[in-house]
């Protein structure tokens, strides 16, 4: 396989006195750059060994570690600088070196270098894979099947009996409006350890896995995540032991809503609070509702033949119609009160296909406000579509 030698210097004696040492193959490449000639050339160059003369040249190999990103960097210096040293491996270099090093020396550090690099090349070979699979997003390493990471992670924690937390992320409504998903998820992984796992649950909603830490631990480190958020963002903390994927979830979504919908002390009565609560509630409903019928709106519209879709969404409620000539479906969301929400499934089929005969068939699964997330409601919309083919089967098909 061909591997691609960078050297960057201002000193063109350099290039002379490097590339005699160099050991190439037939099929590697090799490129000369001054330092002014990198930023524009950079997207080029990705999956390279960089070899940089820092000589008399300190500040310029300092900022080119800001275009090298991960690439593997060997940093050369006529005379040893133990502070740059010190600043440069800080930055990731891999190796320094002064001509006192050996030939043989020095191709040895190229060769783990070149080894640097194909893992790298592997790295992305596989992150692609990932997301064309739709299992992380492209811009940030967060997982977008929470439910299958959790899973996959909870085995690994019982089997080794290791202490983790999970956290419910989200940012407060007038956040949402403000805050980016990238923005977010970029904070985030910054200041988290490679080990510990940022999960996609729903839009503007994460979950976190904290590995080697109890909740006091992982207070602390959200307390400093949340300094470099602009916005408001608020989170819920479980310690994981020996509960169940869906406890850990409950767990964690209730206590990340005690904390969006805790209102302020005011001077106002109690029934203005309620009033602003109940505003509040409906609003968070709506737009979990309109999101997920319009999603499911397109991902069926294209799908499904001799079917008629509707749906109709409005201050705390939302009702998803599915119609055929004979059988229609109605999914009708509606919160009574501030304490429960009730899905309501009502089938109304023409039994003698002659518009005269109706019966209906009903059910209600009520929620708790916590539990009404985005992926649970399109869970239980897809299973009521799915119900309605069963219940008009040969009169469409799919």
């Amino acid at each position: 396989m061909a591997e691609r030698i960078v050297l960057v210097s201002d000193d063109l004696n350099f290039f002379s006195y490097i590339l005699p040492k160099i050991r190439l193959r037939n099929s590697d490449e090799i490129y000369r750059f001054s330092f002014d000639e990198l930023p524009d050339k950079m997207d080029k160059l990705t999956d390279s060994v960089f070899i940089i003369n820092s000589e008399n040249n300190s500040v310029k190999t300092l900022q080119l570690f800001d275009f090298i990103n991960e690439n593997p960097v060997i940093v050369f210096a006529y005379n040893v600088d133990e502070e740059l040293k010190v600043e440069l491996y800080k930055r990731g270099m891999n190796s320094y070196i002064t001509p006192d090093v050996s030939d043989e020396e020095l191709n040895s550090k190229i060769m783990s270098c070149f080894r640097i690099v194909s893992s790298l090349k592997k790295n992305k070979m596989y992150r692609e894979l990932l997301v064309d699979n739709r299992l992380i997003t492209p811009n940030n390493e967060v997982f977008l099947n929470s439910n299958l990471i959790l899973d996959n992670e909870l085995l690994k924690i019982r089997k080794s009996s290791i202490n983790a937390v999970l956290a419910a992320i989200a940012p407060d409504e007038k956040s949402k409006h403000t805050l980016q998903p990238n923005q977010i998820e970029t904070i985030i992984l910054n200041n988290i350890r490679n080990n510990d796992i940022l999960m996609n649950y729903a839009p503007n909603k994460y979950f976190l896995l904290f590995y080697n830490a109890d909740i006091k631990t992982v207070q602390n480190i959200w307390d400093k995540i949340k300094l470099k958020i602009p916005d408001k963002i608020h989170a819920g903390f479980v310690q994981v032991g020996f509960k169940t994927r869906q406890q850990l979830v409950s767990e964690a979504l209730m206590k990340l809503h005690e904390n969006i919908n805790r209102l302020p002390v005011s001077d106002d009565s109690s029934m203005a609070n309620f009033k602003i609560f109940r505003q509040e509630f409906n609003k968070q409903l709506g737009q979990i509702i309109y999101p997920v019928f319009y999603q499911i709106q397109q991902m069926y519209s294209d799908r499904l033949s001799g079917i008629k879709m509707e749906q109709e969404t409005g201050e705390g409620f939302g009702i998803y119609s599915v119609k055929t000539k004979y059988v229609n479906g109605y999914f009708k969301i509606t919160a009574p009160g501030l304490s429960k929400i009730n899905v309501d499934i009502i089938y109304e089929i023409d039994n003698e296909n002659a518009g005269k005969n109706f019966s209906l068939k009903s059910k209600r699964v009520t929620l708790d406000p916590h539990e009404f997330e985005s992926g649970v409601l399109q869970d239980l919309l897809e299973r009521f579509i799915q119900e309605f083919k069963s219940e008009v089967e040969g009169e469409f098909t799919e």
